[in-house]
């Protein structure tokens, strides 16, 4: 206990140790309070790296969902049995499967960026054109039938369908090889 003399009716002294008393109040206070802000800070803090974790997972997850139908679909696109082709306004070919590249005798990376129109025949090469013109100017799906090759390296006959894509940017076309047919169906 204090044994120090309180004046209780010297206002100054008075008013000075109340101020002192209230100081120390509020000193436990605040301690108080900041306390509390700590813990739910610290709550705020555990509940948002729960969530954090949550979405990773669930990202994660679709990520492995995601490279599972990407292998999916690029077996599918590069070892169908048909040709496919992605040309742009001008011809050249910017993306071509396997297939495709089989029926055009050469490598796939070679063909790349390559007019297809050096690929088509003499022969076919008009057909192709209106074909091409066509597909651009419908916005339906077109088909057509082509010779590839050139009269010293005949490679095959195809039947060639081809659509353009919405912003018409580019023409997508599948090709299936029918030369064992026609000769089939010739003799």
């Amino acid at each position: 206990m204090n044994n120090q003399y309180i004046d209780f009716t010297d206002a100054k002294m008075l008013r000075s140790k109340a101020e002192q008393q209230l100081k120390e109040k509020q000193k436990k206070a605040d301690a108080t309070i900041v306390e509390i802000e700590v813990k739910k800070l610290l709550h705020e803090l555990q509940v948002h790296q729960i969530e954090l974790e949550m979405q990773n997972e669930e990202l994660r997850q679709a990520y492995e969902t995601a490279e599972t139908a990407l292998k999916k679909y690029t077996m599918l696109y590069d070892f169908a049995p048909m040709g496919y082709f992605t040309l742009d306004q001008d011809g050249r070919i910017s993306e071509l499967n396997f297939t495709g590249a089989e029926m055009l005798g050469d490598r796939r990376f070679s063909l790349k960026n390559s007019s297809f129109k050096l690929y088509v025949s003499e022969d076919s090469k008009p057909v192709f054109n209106q074909f091409f013109s066509k597909v651009y100017s419908s916005g339906t799906k077109e088909s057509c039938e082509l010779s590839l090759g050139d009269d010293n390296n005949p490679l095959c006959v195809i039947y060639v369908e081809g659509i353009v894509t919405f912003d018409e940017k580019e023409c997508l076309l599948s090709a299936v090889n029918i030369s064992a047919f026609k000769k089939q169906h010739n003799r």
